[in-house]
């Protein structure tokens, strides 16, 4: 089953997307632009770009999706949000995306201050992890392991 990357146009995101592609296993990733979409495709990595405040966009990519890596970046950066104003709208918005899409283990990759811990209530496995320059391998062993 596929792991997705949100946030995967942010510099920490392409690190992960870097890591994970090293495995074999299903990969995907979700941007907020046509131009990150294409760099991916061409990359033979299947992506989809919206609004990553918008709850049913990253709900939709993270349909069949047993694990979803979101990076924390995405959630107040400079990308355009026309759904949630504030980082912790945007978890909000993620969460009820998730849990719509059966989500089974969410990694949240903690590159600043915002908080997660929305998405620990759907009822999704959860982990945090503060992204330092091992988290990408810590990561790759998180969305390989059986469990959390």
């Amino acid at each position: 089953m596929p792991a997705l990357v949100v946030g995967a146009d942010t510099p920490q995101g392409a690190k992960i997307i870097d890591a994970l592609t090293q495995r074999d296993g299903d990969l995907r990733a979700f941007v907020s632009t046509s131009d990150a979409r294409g760099h991916l495709l061409a990359r033979g990595i299947p992506a989809a770009n919206g609004d990553v405040s918008d709850g049913s966009h990253v709900g939709g990519a993270a349909y069949g999706a047993f694990c979803v890596i979101c990076v924390s970046t995405a959630t107040h950066d400079e990308r355009e949000r026309a759904f949630a104003g504030t980082p912790e709208a945007v978890v909000a918005q993620w969460a009820d995306g998730f849990k719509d899409a059966g989500v089974a283990r969410i990694i949240w990759v903690s590159c600043d201050d915002v908080d997660g811990s929305a998405l620990a209530d759907i009822g999704a496995e959860f982990v945090s992890i503060v992204f330092d320059k091992t988290a990408p391998s810590r990561v790759l062993h998180l969305v390989d392991a059986d469990t959390v």
